[in-house]
């Protein structure tokens, strides 16, 4: 587990910097778990936001959109080989 405090002038953005965030580490390792990734404000760090969708899809794979996309649900994409 890491816990990495960032600071961000709002939710959106920080929701925006954990996705990217969590597609470069996934390019590092495949240890990453996006669904589990949240944000919270530094005062009310008990109050989370998922930042990815993470609902299951058929085949055993996992929604990789934002949260609040409004497009239908589509599977992760797993980082490319290197």
């Amino acid at each position: 587990m890491i816990h990495l405090p960032i600071t961000a002038p709002d939710l959106l953005r920080a929701r925006i910097f954990a996705r990217v965030a969590v597609r470069l580490l996934a390019r590092l390792s495949a240890r990453v778990e996006p669904g589990g990734v949240t944000v919270s404000a530094e005062d009310q760090q008990g109050v989370r936001h998922w930042v990815f969708c993470d609902r299951p899809l058929p085949g055993g794979t996992r929604c990789a959109l934002p949260t609040d996309h409004l497009s239908p649900c589509t599977r992760r994409v797993r980082p490319s080989a290197r």
